[in-house]
């Protein structure tokens, strides 16, 4: 693939990831968050932008790398699973901050685990290393999971 081909495909997978942060972003935490009893090892909230960043920016790499190595014919196979992800990703964040709806948020949250899970198979049968880009992503999500479920628990 030609370089100046391949750079546009790492933009645009960085802009579609990014398009995602934005939702995050749009949906801070917030005093209401603040407030909330929190499940035992819940990381400082420093963590939480730092983390994100890092995993978005892996992500964009892994569905990049995903991207150049698939075969044109498998690439909707290889990559659908990653989009579905996205959205969502995108979506946990109005549904957990901005909403409250910490149960639809934890349902989303096992959704977007599960399609982790499917992107990494897929993406593990065109390139190993895009598979492994997901993996901090993955650890993080379970441990989203399991602060989000703490979260409802203590509070209701």
């Amino acid at each position: 693939m030609a370089p100046m081909r391949s750079l546009g495909l790492l933009l645009a997978w960085l802009l579609l990831v990014g398009l995602a942060a934005l939702t995050g972003i749009a949906t801070p935490p917030g005093e209401w968050y603040a407030s909330l009893a929190k499940p035992p090892f819940t990381p400082p909230n420093l963590a939480f932008p730092i983390a994100w960043s890092l995993l978005y920016l892996l992500m964009a790499l892994a569905a990049w790398r995903a991207t150049l190595v698939a075969p044109p014919g498998q690439r909707v196979t290889v990559l659908w699973p990653f989009v579905a992800q996205l959205a969502a990703n995108a979506l946990w964040s109005p549904l957990f901050f901005g909403l409250h709806w910490m149960g639809l948020a934890l349902a989303d949250l096992l959704l977007l685990w599960a399609l982790i899970v499917l992107t990494i198979r897929r993406f593990a049968g065109v390139s190993p290393l895009a598979a492994w880009l997901l993996a901090p992503y993955l650890a993080w999500v379970s441990l989203a999971a399991y602060l989000n479920a703490g979260v409802w628990w203590l509070n209701g």
